[in-house]
């Protein structure tokens, strides 16, 4: 069970820690970008929200399969395919997890205004002095809203790592999948022992966020 703990977490870390780093342009971008675009990227985007996991999983499956083009690069370097392997649930996971940090951290940036952006224009700052020393600080509080949100749901995966994951034991076995393997072995009490672990994880990351809400809102209302 530890192992399998732990290689969920080490999947959510890296997720998160990757998709806060990819989806920071992004988010940047469909906040302040007049382009007419940013409607059909915002729906890209947001595709995973209502797509059901395994027709997601299924096209990952044929994208990073051996037959595939998006494989064929790799091929001289004697990678045949990425499905069933971790980093092929790395990938899974941005893609799947890519709305819960594009859309907390668009928020973020479009509650800047501009009049911080503009004021720092008027005293000389160049573009990328202004992003990183007055948006990202402001932003911060996306930030976090966004690490939580992926992290917790990378934790809560099922579809997704199912289907390109195939639950291998020490590579892609993780709990969501791992409760699953355990219910079918009638396994109850290892499987209502993960489970558990899982519903107080959910409700600790719900409050967070609700006490994490609370506290910026108070921020907020007192400047």
């Amino acid at each position: 069970m530890g192992e399998v703990i732990w290689l969920t977490v080490r999947l959510a870390g890296v997720t998160t820690l990757l998709l806060l780093l990819l989806s920071t342009p992004l988010a940047w971008w469909l906040a302040r970008s007049s382009s007419r675009w940013t409607a059909v990227v915002g729906a890209v985007v947001g595709l995973p929200l209502v797509l059901p996991p395994t027709v997601l999983g299924f096209y990952l499956l044929l994208a990073l399969g051996p037959d595939s083009l998006f494989m064929a690069p790799l091929a001289p370097f004697g990678v045949r395919t990425l499905a069933f392997t971790f980093t092929g649930l790395v990938i899974g996971s941005l893609i799947y997890s890519l709305p819960f940090a594009v859309q907390p951290l668009r928020n973020a940036f479009v509650a800047i205004g501009d009049e911080p952006l503009e004021s720092a224009v008027t005293l000389g700052a160049r573009p990328l002095t202004i992003f990183t020393h007055v948006a990202l600080p402001l932003a911060a509080p996306g930030y976090v809203t966004a690490a939580i949100l992926v992290f917790a749901h990378t934790i809560g995966e099922f579809g997704v790592v199912l289907m390109i994951g195939g639950a291998i034991p020490g590579q892609t076995a993780v709990v969501s999948t791992e409760i699953f393997r355990l219910v079918e072995s009638l396994a109850w009490d290892e499987a209502h022992r993960l489970a558990a672990l899982l519903v107080a994880f959910g409700f600790a990351v719900i409050l967070s966020l609700l006490l994490l809400e609370r506290r910026f809102g108070a921020q907020a209302g007192g400047r």
